[in-house]
């Protein structure tokens, strides 16, 4: 299966651009894994937070390719263990999709109209992250997950 990863904004940090880096790597022995990054917008001002949420919908949508199962990161979603985060990952693996995107949100997260075409909606946490951490936190997790559906010692190490 693919997983292709769609994110508003680019990764500054240097510390999180390295891990994100490692676990990329990692994640080469188990799976194809793309990313992209879409720009931020620009000149948002005089824009509510729905309109900003419909914009960055927008450019998220373009992304989406037909037939592969839509997942969203956010913190409004289902809570999962790392255990059942990898049955997840195994029940769409075994159902035959060939490709899982996972979207990234912007600061305010995603409208309705996103949510309402997601096959799934996860929260990494209860917590707030930055969504440059999220990115990291994210790719240790299915990093994790392939771990636990390989039965290796990562998960427990």
């Amino acid at each position: 299966m693919k997983v292709h990863i769609v994110s508003i904004g680019k990764t500054t940090e240097s510390y999180l651009k390295e891990g994100i880096e490692a676990y990329r790597k990692r994640l080469k022995h188990y799976l194809k894994l793309e990313w992209t990054e879409l720009p931020e917008l620009k000149q948002t001002a005089g824009l509510s937070r729905e309109q900003i949420m419909k914009r960055e919908a927008e450019l998220l949508q373009a992304k989406i390719r037909p037939g592969s199962f839509l997942l969203l990161l956010d913190e409004n979603g289902t809570s999962m263990s790392s255990e059942g985060l990898a049955a997840f990952l195994n029940k769409r693996m075994l159902s035959g999709s060939k490709e899982l995107t996972v979207l990234i949100g912007g600061a305010y997260g995603f409208g309705k109209e996103l949510r309402q075409s997601a096959g799934a909606v996860i929260s990494l946490s209860k917590m707030t992250f930055t969504h440059q951490m999220v990115r990291l936190i994210w790719l240790e997790q299915l990093y994790r997950a392939m771990s636990i559906l390989r039965n290796e010692p990562y998960h427990h190490a």
